[in-house]
């Protein structure tokens, strides 16, 4: 009898708090989005985010859709330059669901931190209200530029990440 009771009020609560995100969530409007995403320097060429990568203010992005089946483009932001810490934000209207959408590097604002990264080029979002996914706000991937050269702290920073494999992207004086 514990037991009935106990589910019992179990779903009698999922069903109240499934009421309420309803009645909540219908208050927004499910095809507006607020795509958030950072673009640093990649100080140690390494493709990725260390201690001593910088966020790049000035940084230039564009948020594109495009659809699956045509390939036409459905959404294109305007450019967007990054703020003083390398944040950007793109405000869309619409939904995509049958779209692919990126977050994609358009221009560094620095001659030495322009090459962009091959993993890190752009950066996919979903902006629909119909995959279950919840919420307004949605975060893209960091992007990143790479140094023209690594800095000499590279090493000690990759090594105490326990990366090793140092010689391709330092090169050897550095290993």
């Amino acid at each position: 009898m514990a037991k009935a009771s106990l589910i019992i009020l179990v779903s009698l609560a999922i069903c109240i708090s499934s009421s309420l995100s309803l009645v909540y969530g219908a208050a927004s409007d499910p095809n507006k989005f607020t795509v958030l995403g950072h673009v640093y320097c990649d100080t140690c060429r390494v493709e990725f985010e260390t201690s001593i990568s910088e966020p790049l203010p000035g940084a230039v992005v564009k948020l594109e859709c495009k659809n699956r089946t045509d390939e036409k483009i459905t959404f294109q932001s305007p450019e967007i330059t990054t703020d003083n810490i390398g944040d950007y934000k793109i405000e869309v209207t619409g939904d995509y669901e049958d779209s692919d959408c990126d977050v994609t590097l358009v221009k560094s604002p620095r001659a030495d931190c322009n090459d962009p990264t091959e993993a890190w080029r752009k950066a996919r979002v979903v902006l629909t209200a119909l995959d279950g996914v919840t919420g307004q706000i949605r975060f893209a991937n960091n992007l990143g530029f790479k140094k023209k050269e690594a800095l000499p702290g590279c090493k000690k920073v990759l090594t105490d990440m326990g990366y090793f494999e140092l010689k391709d992207e330092l090169g050897s004086e550095f290993v």
